[in-house]
Order: structure tokens, then sequence, then C-alpha cells
């Protein structure tokens, strides 16, 4: 490909992550079980499939604090995701958006009242407050909180108890935890909005690959996925470490951001197709479907039939990480939802196994410990 980098690790050598073998990748159920939990080549294998806390464990802590990611390392997530936005003065904090309104007491201090301001971020007009215009020592001011309480009120106790962490912060929290329990501390790193930031002169690349390399996360078998929304923003990240990377893959009729700016037609649904993922491929090691593009919802919300992702996927080399797995009721497929309260937990077992039958690779889960059960479960059987 134009413009690919040499340096890329192979396609199924990445960070121990338990990769079905060249010979189960694409074959049938049974091939594919045999290769489940092969150990992978890095530091520290990972089963398969493996559980992502997505933003931690945010089904029961703020997403994005450290208390969120104590919480699924000590309930036994396989990975930790954080999601990174810029400081104005360019450190990188782990907050789902750059629009800290409903994730922080930020409405609670008058000393920041005047910054409240309109901004475009990737075609949409949002009102808020933005972690771009704060140093990092004025958002350490700032405290945590829940951001969907209407859904999660339990998650309101912790509202106030962590600050937002920075990216260094969970660099040296993965580093103690790892030494504490003789294994790594895998994480999943995405960059949030790329092309908006750069445009803002704080591109996310260059300085998330520093802080990789000084605490030594920048190598093939680092335990570490990058990923992001953005192919662009994968290729870059590629150019400057070796850290496995995972384009992120949203609706399919959605394009890529960094798409819309250069003009690029292609929308998610040429990039599922075999020349699609052959160009991923390309400088990628795998793909983070939302969960749709692999089990498609029919009209009436239930499951369809699994479209071919897994296994074109899998032809090239190429993992699947899809998202996100959600207990309660509102999220699941219609087919797995139970009773009427849309904020009840519904069969979220019976959907974790419905969706490792596809062979996917792992799993974001807001809820780690049922998402763990469950791939225990579908393992042992």
């Amino acid at each position: 490909m134009a413009g690919e980098q040499v340096r890329r690790p192979g396609r199924r050598t990445v960070l121990g992550a338990a990769v079905l073998s060249a010979g189960a990748l694409g074959a049938g159920p049974a091939a594919a079980a045999a290769g489940r939990g092969r150990p992978g080549r890095g530091r520290g294998a990972l089963p398969v499939p493996a559980v992502i806390a997505h933003r931690g464990a945010s089904g029961y802590r703020p997403e994005h604090t450290l208390g969120a990611y104590q919480l699924a390392l000590d309930m036994g997530a396989d990975v930790i995701e954080q999601d990174l936005v810029p400081t104005r003065d360019g450190h990188l904090v782990c907050r789902h958006e750059n629009d800290i309104t409903g994730t922080t007491d930020v409405a609670d201090h008058p000393e920041f009242a005047d910054r409240r301001t309109t901004r475009t971020v990737d075609g949409t007009e949002l009102t808020g407050w933005f972690t771009e215009d704060f140093t990092l020592a004025e958002l350490k001011t700032l405290r945590a909180t829940e951001r969907i309480p209407d859904t999660r009120p339990h998650n309101t106790l912790y509202d106030g108890r962590w600050t937002v962490p920075s990216f260094e912060e969970v660099l040296r929290w993965a580093d103690r935890e790892g030494r504490r329990r003789g294994r790594p501390v895998h994480l999943h790193v995405e960059t949030k909005h790329p092309s908006y930031f750069r445009g803002l002169g704080l591109g996310l690349e260059e300085p998330l690959a520093r802080l990789l390399r000084r605490y030594g996360r920048h190598r093939a078998d680092s335990p570490t996925f990058l990923q992001s929304f953005e192919p662009g923003s994968v290729r870059r990240l590629g150019e400057l470490v070796e850290t496995p990377r995972v384009v992120l893959l949203s609706s399919a009729g959605s394009r890529p951001w960094d798409f819309v700016e250069s003009g690029d037609p292609r929308t998610v649904a040429d990039l599922v197709t075999p020349e699609g993922l052959e160009w991923i491929s390309g400088f990628a090691q795998g793909i983070g479907p939302t969960l749709d593009l692999v089990i498609p919802r029919r009209a009436d919300g239930r499951l369809g039939e699994p479209t071919t992702l897994v296994r074109d996927a899998h032809a090239r080399g190429l993992l699947l990480h899809p998202y996100t797995l959600r207990n309660e009721n509102r999220f699941l497929p219609a087919d797995f939802r139970r009773g009427t309260d849309p904020d009840a937990y519904g069969d979220a077992f019976g959907a974790l196994r419905t969706y490792f039958a596809t062979g996917i690779d792992g799993i974001f889960s807001d809820h780690p410990d049922t998402a763990l059960l469950a791939a225990e479960d579908f393992r042992r059987g």
C-alpha cells in the first residue's frame, strides 16, 4: 500500500492476545474452538474471547476514573480501555469526550463559568465545557461524575470521589499493578477526534507515542492496543510506534471523520468488505466494529443472522474486538430484554453467548464481571 510503514508487526503477532492460529482463522467452529486460549507471543497471553473493560467497570463506577479502572482490574478484566483527549497545555487525559459537561462537576465551579462555550466537533455543534480550554492543573480541580445518572443512579454514590486521570497517571498505575500482580496490565487506548484536535494544534499521536516509549509500551509485543475511529490516526500511530493497532468501525452508513475532511467517499460499509479489510490490514492488526456489524438487528430490534465480517477479517489476519455489551435492557437486543424496565438487567449472558459464537476475539463490556463469567462458560463449552 502507498505510504505503508515498514515496521509494522506481523498481522497475527499481536501483543500476546491468544489470537487464533492460522489454521483456525476462517475455519469452522470446531477448528476455531481448538485455537482458543493458545498463548500468544507477547508479554502475558490474553484468552479468547478477551473481556475489555469499557472505560473501566463503567457499569459500576463513573467512567474513566481510577476507581473504574481499578474495579475492572480487580474483577479480572483482561484489558482496560482509555479514551484520550488533550488539555490546553498538551497533556492527555482520560475522558470519553472533550465535552466534560456531563462527566465532571465543572458546572459547579463559578471560576470556570466563562469557559462555557459552543464548539463544532466532527460536524456536531456542542455547548458546554471542553478539555482543550483547561490546563491539566485546572482540570485537576474538578471531580468526575456519572455520565448517565438516570440509567445508573447507583453510580452517583461515587460522584466527586475521583479526579479526571491523566494518561500518564494511568500508565503509572498500570505499572504498579503489573508489578504487584506479576503480570502486565493490558490497555486499549483510543485517540478521540484526532483530526479536530490536530486542527487546534493539539495533535494526539505524537504525545501518545512519547508516553508509550517512556513506559515501554511502544513495541509490537507491548500489552497495549491503540485504536481510533479515524484510520488516518491509526496509520499515523503506526509510523511512530510498533504497538498493535485497531481501526474502530461505527454504523455501516457512517464515514470516518478524516474521510469526510479529505473527501474520501468510502463508508464503513466499504471498509468491512474483503477489499476494505485488506486495506486496513496494511496498517492495523485488528478492527473494533460495532456489534451490529457482526450480527445486525432486525426492524423489531431482535438479532438477525451473523454477517461474514468475522470470517472475512480473520482471513486477513485481523482480530475483532467489537463494542459494547451492557447489561441493561435498553442496550440489549430485543430478544434478550427481560421485563419492561429499560434500566433493569436483561439476559446479558444469552447475548454474550450469541456474540461469542460468531468467533470474535474479544468484546467491550461496561460490566466486565458478567462478560468474564460468560467468556469462561463459553470456553468451557
